[in-house]
């Protein structure tokens, strides 16, 4: 370590604030192989002196790290060595994205010196990576159940990028050399350039995050506080010219009256090309771009079904440059373009002001004629201002032969006094289905304090009853919502065992939009008081206690009656407003080289939406992850809820999802794959509960018991040595059971109701 320093002058110590860093250009290049005892390693700047951050800021970091830099005319490159102390480190060999529970070390890359936005390359001790980007737009760093500290935004790690790394352990720790090409990065254009630089460090021994460059919890933005680069010249990307063809095809089977049958279908041929046609802006264009049957989507609980689901994209070629896209309200959401033959997609930043451009076609047979073509176009654009604010526009169109759907959007964001900022959107749909026209807004406003020690939200948003967004996703249109949620943290000594404790109290109310425009009532309100501590090593525990009224939702229940003994039908009127009680706790343990785990859980008394009647109710999420050896990781969830009338304690109903995911990484590139998930959805003989008790018509038919289960099964070979060179071969298998008749709480066996086969082939041709 000390030879390393005396070998240089050019040593940067971060809690001295030398952030501001100038790296030596050295014409040479050198085979990554996780060794720095090559000479050039010995010209390289220095990276020291790291501060914690989490959960303390502002103080030495128990563990030293050095991370030395330099840089080619086509590459940056990066030596991490990593001292600890305290026992060995966290590392598995796993598949890419997969290391946060492992000890890793990021390296953010601001390459448009904005301090808004960056590229993150993360590797774990032996150079597994992770990667994605950071796009700092005002996200709100709270918990769900209970509150969370203040603190950076994560990473989304949709992403992949080419680069290389690799790793060892060493007997001081671990030692990790990186190259990352000029060619895998957007950045400015001009003969000399500084980029922002941050190194952040995840120790899991003490569960702590260390920052090389000092920074605050209570700063709006992590990025901004960030060290430099300077002085970069001479930087070449070359010709950026990637194709990647695809080859794919899907076998599917299910039950036919000949027997067991199955629809092979025909290898579909396409790709991708994207060509970086300056520093600064990237084009895209696929023909039948990519599939999603890599991964099914996990199951979710429906927990308010006025509430749609939201479920993630997972398309590769949807995913580069997807943050381009990100606005308030999730205005674009690119699963919404189902199956499309062609695709085009222009991503970049020119001048300070960030652009996507994004144009496909959907497949006809998805159309309800089976003969137009659903054609999307989406605009989003957003410009900085000052230090940290910006300003967007979003527009999205969608025409589906006579129909359309367009929306325009104006948002913002302004920050000031550093832990200060206040946000806004305002946006209109225009929408005509079926030679029904309908225009309606969306608007919202958004005040925030992110202090360390004290914390403050104040939202105000509202979403017509008409609005419509067939380009995006909005879980629940028609409400007004008024948010106010306050926070303080205490710190602890460092060492002590209780490192953090944070209280938060939440009012939430929320009222039907044509309501709320008359001066009427709240429909649904909440008050919350949640604490969380956080314990030395790791441990977090969260209490809560809910006081909430939920008032009748006649839309809800417009298809609802009730059968009287007469035989006669009644109008289902509900009871007037529920009120519940519920009680929170949440568990997060360690991160231990073999396990890790979360647990929540919620019980009291809630609405059951089955009836419209307050019920005795039970939530429990259960999260496990096991890592028996390096190459081994299982990862399990465990989703449960209950409803139990409280006038005589029956089941009114019930949903348990248990899934398992076993992964073996053969080596860094290949890895297999085995999910299981079991699906259970059960309702009692629906009534009229707490009311008249008769028995409840939906939709024109009794309401009687329903009971359904189904398993579903994934096996997935992946062979993946770099992004876009892919060999994938799967199946996957559905089956069912229905109740047994002769036995109302037994069930016939799980018969498969169908299954499929699938391979992918591409092959990335970086030119």
């Amino acid at each position: 370590m000390n030879l390393l320093l005396v070998a240089t002058t050019l040593v940067y110590i971060g809690r001295e604030n030398q952030v501001n860093v100038r790296i030596p250009r050295i014409e040479t290049d050198v085979t990554v192989d996780g060794n720095l005892n090559e000479p050039v390693w010995q010209q390289a700047a220095v990276l020291t002196g790291f501060s914690e951050f989490s959960p303390h800021d502002g103080i030495p970091a128990a563990d030293s790290t050095q991370v030395l830099v330099w840089y080619s005319p086509n590459a940056v490159y990066f030596g991490i060595r990593a001292f600890e102390l305290h026992g060995a480190p966290h590392a598995t060999l796993a598949d890419r994205d997969k290391i946060s529970a492992d000890d890793n070390v990021q390296i953010l890359l601001g390459t448009f010196h904005d301090h808004r936005q960056a590229y993150v390359f993360a590797v774990n001790p032996l150079g597994v990576q992770m990667d994605g980007t950071i796009v700092e737009q005002g996200q709100t760093l709270t918990g769900t159940w209970t509150p969370a500290l203040s603190g950076r935004v994560a990473p989304d790690l949709s992403q992949d990028f080419v680069f290389s790394s690799k790793g060892r352990l060493t007997n001081y720790g671990y030692e990790v050399e990186i190259r990352i090409p000029l060619k895998s990065l957007k950045y400015q254009s001009g003969d000399e350039q500084s980029w922002d630089l941050n190194i952040v460090r995840q120790v899991q021994h003490s569960g702590h995050e260390d920052s090389w460059a000092p920074a605050k919890r209570a700063n709006t933005s992590f990025l901004a506080q960030s060290g430099s680069l300077d002085g970069l010249t001479g930087l070449s990307r070359g010709l950026v010219l990637d194709v990647n063809p695809s080859l794919t095809h899907k076998v599917t089977g299910g039950p036919s009256p000949s027997g067991w049958k199955y629809d092979r279908g025909s290898p579909q041929l396409g790709g991708r090309v994207q060509w970086g046609i300056t520093n600064t802006l990237t084009l895209n264009g696929a023909v039948n771009p990519d599939f999603a049957e890599v991964e099914s989507d996990a199951g979710q609980f429906v927990i308010d079904p006025r509430q749609a689901l939201f479920f993630p994209e997972k398309r590769p070629f949807f995913l580069e440059g997807l943050d381009a896209f990100n606005t308030p309200h999730n205005l674009i959401y690119t699963r919404r373009i189902a199956k499309p033959d062609g695709a085009l997609k222009l991503t970049g930043k020119v001048a300070g002001t960030s652009i996507g451009v994004l144009s496909a076609a959907d497949d006809r047979s998805l159309s309800p004629s089976g003969h137009d073509r659903a054609i999307y176009n989406v605009l989003r654009a957003q410009r900085d201002i000052g230090g940290q604010s910006r300003l967007g526009i979003a527009y999205t169109d969608r025409v589906l032969g006579g129909d359309y759907n367009r929306v325009a959007d104006v948002d913002g964001r302004i920050v000031f006094g550093q832990v200060y900022s206040a946000s806004f959107q305002a946006a209109g749909s225009f929408d005509k289905a079926n030679g029904v026209v309908r225009n309606a807004p969306l608007w919202e406003g958004i005040f925030a304090r992110n202090g360390k020690q004290f914390g403050l939200r104040y939202l105000f948003t509202g979403i017509s009853d008409d609005f419509r967004t067939r380009s995006g996703f909005i879980s629940r249109p028609g409400i007004v919502r008024a948010d106010v949620d306050h926070r303080a943290t205490w710190f602890g000594e460092r060492g002590a065992k209780l490192e953090t404790l944070t209280g938060e109290v939440i009012l939430d109310d929320q009222w039907q939009y044509s309501h709320f425009m008359r001066r009427g009532d709240a429909q649904d309100k909440k008050f919350h008081l949640s604490g969380s501590a956080g314990l030395r090593g790791g441990w977090n525990v969260g209490l809560g206690v809910y006081f909430e009224t939920f008032g009748f939702d006649q839309g809800l229940y417009s298809n609802y009656r009730i059968l009287a003994p007469t035989g006669d039908t009644l109008p289902f009127v509900g009871r007037p407003r529920i009120t519940n009680h519920d009680y929170v706790l949440t568990l997060v343990t360690p991160q231990w080289s073999i396990f890790s785990g979360n647990l929540l859980y919620v019980g009291g008394q809630d609405e059951n939406f089955f009836e419209w009647a307050q019920a005795n109710i039970d939530l429990i999420q259960l999260g496990v992850n096991v890592r028996p050896s390096d190459r081994v990781r299982v990862d399990g969830t465990f989703a449960y809820q209950d409803y139990w009338r409280r006038s005589d304690h029956t089941l009114a109903g019930r949903n348990m999802i248990p899934r398992v995911k076993l992964e073996y990484q053969l080596t860094r590139a290949i890895f297999m794959r085995l999910v299981g998930e079991y699906d259970l959805s059960e309702h009692d003989d629906l009534r009229d509960e707490t009311r008249t008790n008769y028995p409840l018509i939906i939709d024109g038919q009794l309401a009687t018991a329903v009971r359904a289960r189904s398993m579903h099964g994934d096996y997935l070979f992946s062979y993946q040595p770099t992004p876009g060179t892919v060999v994938f071969l799967g199946y996957g298998s559905t089956a069912s059971g229905e109740p047994d008749p002769a036995q109302r709480f037994n069930w016939q066996p799980l018969r498969r109701a169908s299954d499929y086969f699938f391979a992918k082939v591409s092959y990335l041709l970086r030119l």
